[in-house]
């Protein structure tokens, strides 16, 4: 029997590392997702999971002292690294064919040699796995976005050499907005590129004080709030409108964008003071969700509906977040929203991705 030690030491070994499962506990208490291969009406359909994360020991490492820091103290995380044998068992029991894996950005505070040595490690290791593996895996770059023109040429890289479909990004750098000017030389590299940008959250510091207590607000709410205030920038800012081939999808739905986008419409009706007169957007401000793609990380049927509704099922893909273990299974989640039709269901499970990222649909 292949015990939680003998993974540990073959992670090692091998220098990949995963996160743990996403099933844990959950697997006992929630509907089993469909098996592979996923049908509709006796089709087949790929599904693509556009939210999952691993981490790699050796560049971890490269943080010295602060390594210790960098995994989050929550289940999935800290004590299982596993092999790809059992990251691709997980996918198959969640029925998925595929996951683009990400690695949240834990090196912005960096300097600059340190922070480009992460992100060779990183992004090598990366290209490494979904070379082994091109029908499971695909992945976001990492980027030190912290120095602009370094993040320019590792995305280069990143796409054109290493086979990577775009970056994971964090919603701030260091609590600057993506909308500041020295961020552009990326986007529009991005933008020339045709890469796909991630945006995952890493909470809202500066509200570390209003967070404090129990129901880890930190993250409930200051993850989806971090992702809100980065989109609205970037809409209000007249990002969009400078860079309108970006291609991005914001973690967790959106966080609360979607739900509330209609109030920004009227933000500059009832206070102009608030409003520069050098910044006339294209558009009303909730239009821009259709330049922007949500993932389906919303729990419930009722949620993805909503989603939909506000943002149309073209701009919606899977999400897990695994290996954290949400308990919540994504594939029956879409087959559990009765409001969508099949069409609708075949892209939120893979097809949208496949066209976003240039992907083989099923």
């Amino acid at each position: 029997m292949t015990t939680r030690r003998n993974f540990l030491k073959t992670a090692a070994a091998t220098g990949i590392a995963f996160c743990s499962c996403g099933l844990l506990d959950a697997a006992h208490t929630q509907p089993r997702a469909p098996r592979l291969p996923v049908k509709i009406n006796g089709k087949r359909v790929l599904t693509v999971d556009v939210h999952s994360h691993c981490y790699f020991h050796e560049a971890i490492t490269l943080m010295g002292d602060g390594a210790d820091k960098v995994l989050p103290p929550v289940k999935g995380v800290p004590e299982h690294f596993i092999v790809i044998e059992q990251r691709l068992k997980e996918m198959d029991d969640m029925a998925i064919d595929m996951e683009v894996l990400s690695i949240n950005p834990f090196w912005y505070g960096k300097d600059r040699d340190i922070a480009a040595e992460i992100v060779k490690v990183n992004n090598e290791k990366l290209a490494e796995l979904c070379a082994s593996r091109p029908d499971r895996f695909a992945a976001f770059a990492s980027l030190s976005l912290q120095f602009p023109d370094l993040a320019v040429q590792q995305l280069d890289t990143a796409v054109r050499k290493q086979g990577l479909r775009g970056a994971a990004i964090g919603a701030n750098v260091l609590g600057e907005d993506f909308s500041d000017p020295k961020f552009h030389p990326i986007w529009a590299k991005a933008e020339d590129l045709g890469a796909v940008l991630f945006i995952h959250p890493q909470s809202t510091p500066e509200l570390a004080k209003r967070f404090r207590g129990n129901g880890w607000l930190s993250n409930t709410i200051g993850n989806p709030l971090d992702t809100t205030i980065a989109l609205q920038h970037l809409i209000f800012e007249g990002t969009l409108d400078r860079f309108p081939g970006l291609k991005i999808i914001a973690a967790h739905g959106g966080g609360f964008l979607p739900s509330y986008a209609a109030r920004g419409d009227h933000a500059c009706f009832v206070s102009p003071q608030s409003c520069s007169p050098n910044i006339v957007l294209k558009k009303k401000p909730s239009e821009y969700l259709n330049q922007l793609h949500f993932d389906a990380m919303v729990f419930t049927a009722e949620g993805l509906r909503h989603l939909v509704a506000q943002v149309g099922a073209s701009q919606v893909m899977l999400g897990t977040d695994h290996p954290i273990p949400w308990e919540q299974h994504p594939v029956d989640q879409v087959f559990a929203t009765t409001t969508l039709t099949d069409r609708q269901k075949a892209a939120i499970l893979g097809g949208n991705a496949a066209r976003l990222f240039g992907l083989k649909e099923a």
